[in-house]
């Protein structure tokens, strides 16, 4: 335990040290695409707050001065396959995002989706030492929860106190400085593979640049797609991207419950290069410029022509209704929804006050998928973009790129975590994460 948490207490430092020099770069690691944000941190700017630019989010204290995307290589199901060619994808968007930013970046903070995540639910109480509760006092009730038995092979990647409870009082977010005499705590554990992680470590390092900060993109494409109501009431964000999607569940402004599913876009790609006999490239651009889910009496007459090259004159010259290509994505979107509505039925998702759902990712834009959503997940579907944030390109506004913006917002003003305390020093060694596999030790 106590490399591990001494680990992420450094990588926390080490985030707040590149902040301070002013520039740090962010990495969405997607299977389909790997995108990079180069953010200039100057302080708040209080035009930009009287012209309606919160800083609830912290959009007024970074801007973005560089951004890139390329194709993602040796990424499968969201988690890093070969080494080599996600290195040298990392090399390449890096590159161009520090060009366009006319910098150089040495600090990164990366997501990723995949890596099996594994939610928990902890709890623990402890006397308050002095009339006020103080740092040492929530440290100490962190400290007191109970480690799960998260298993072998798995490392605990977020670790967020969600609610307080003083005495009668609960619901607290933050009870530093409130006068009571028995201080409780409900914690959201988020464990994912340690061989996951590691390889995302590896990577990055092989790229020569240094690991300032890992988050799940389930999480933090939940913090730009979900407006702040949503956050509070209740609200699951369903992130649908190229090899996994991401299911998060938000209450009270923080993540309780976060999973994911081995299926996205590229699913439905597959499906359309083997049900049509067609290269891939192709039917992702099918998929793109022709696909939906929900069929009219007009698909039956819309006709998509399949050029090839493979020499066959019939074969090349080959054209199917726009109704055969709905017939093949259909069974695989639904089959994704219903795989995200087992999961939030698990997460005990109906007893929340609000079930608003929020479609997000790259694949969330197929015509039709929020109606289809609405009818296997519930009636409060929409299509979710991330925030608007200052400097960030038109280009990177859409909803593929929910994550990688809400690793900034999450860079910006990071939600408190076990890390940020100071845990007595008798209690590193005892009952909280006593499990935890101390996979950094190689790294630090």
């Amino acid at each position: 335990m106590t490399d591990f948490y001494q680990s992420q207490r450094a990588m926390r430092a080490m985030r707040k040290a590149a902040m301070q020099r002013g520039v740090v770069a962010l990495l969405d690691i997607g299977t389909s695409k790997i995108a990079c944000l180069v953010l200039r941190f100057d302080g708040s700017d209080p035009a930009l707050e009287a012209e309606g630019v919160g800083p609830l989010a912290g959009q007024s204290k970074f801007r973005v001065i560089g951004a890139a995307t390329t194709q993602s290589r040796g990424v499968r199901f969201g988690e890093i396959d070969e080494m080599k060619k996600t290195e040298g994808a990392i090399r390449t968007v890096v590159q161009a995002a520090q060009k366009m930013a006319n910098t150089r970046v040495d600090h990164v903070i990366a997501c990723f989706a995949g890596a099996g995540p594994r939610s928990y639910g902890l709890a623990s109480e402890v006397e308050v030492l002095d009339a006020q509760v103080g740092e040492q006092d929530v440290a100490r009730v962190l400290a007191g929860c109970d480690m799960p038995d998260i298993g072998m092979g798995r490392e605990v990647l977020h670790a967020h106190p969600v609610n307080f409870a003083l005495d009668h009082r609960s619901g607290l977010s933050d009870p530093r400085g409130h006068v009571g005499n028995r201080l409780a705590v409900d914690m959201h554990l988020l464990t994912v593979e340690t061989s996951a992680v590691q390889n995302l470590i590896y990577c990055i390092r092989r790229s020569d640049l240094e690991l300032a900060g890992v988050a799940s993109s389930a999480y933090v494409s939940g913090l730009s797609s979900l407006v702040e109501d949503e956050q509070e009431l209740g609200a699951a964000c369903i992130d649908i991207g190229g090899g996994a999607t991401g299911v998060s569940i938000f209450m009270k402004k923080h993540m309780i419950f976060a999973d994911t599913v081995q299926m996205g876009g590229d699913s439905i790609t597959h499906d359309i290069a083997v049900g049509l006999q067609i290269p891939l490239n192709m039917a992702e651009r099918i998929k793109t410029f022709h696909g939906g889910v929900v069929a009219t009496g007009m698909d039956d007459r819309e006709m998509i022509e399949l050029g090839g090259n493979s020499g066959d004159w019939e074969k090349d010259r080959r054209q199917i209704s726009r109704a055969e290509l709905i017939g093949i994505m259909r069974p695989r979107v639904e089959e994704i929804l219903e795989e995200v509505r087992a999961i939030l039925d698990a997460a005990g998702f109906d007893h929340l006050p609000s079930q608003q759902v929020v479609l997000t990712g790259g694949a969330s834009q197929t015509p039709g998928l929020d109606g289809l959503a609405a009818r296997i997940l519930g009636q409060n579907v929409r299509l979710g973009r991330p925030l608007r944030v200052q400097g960030l390109p038109q280009a990177a506004t859409g909803a593929g790129f929910s994550s990688v913006v809400g690793l900034a917002l999450s860079a910006a003003s990071p939600q408190d975590e076990v890390w940020d305390f100071e845990i007595p020093a008798e209690r590193l060694q005892g009952r909280p994460f006593r499990r935890a596999i101390r996979w950094f030790r190689e790294n630090w």
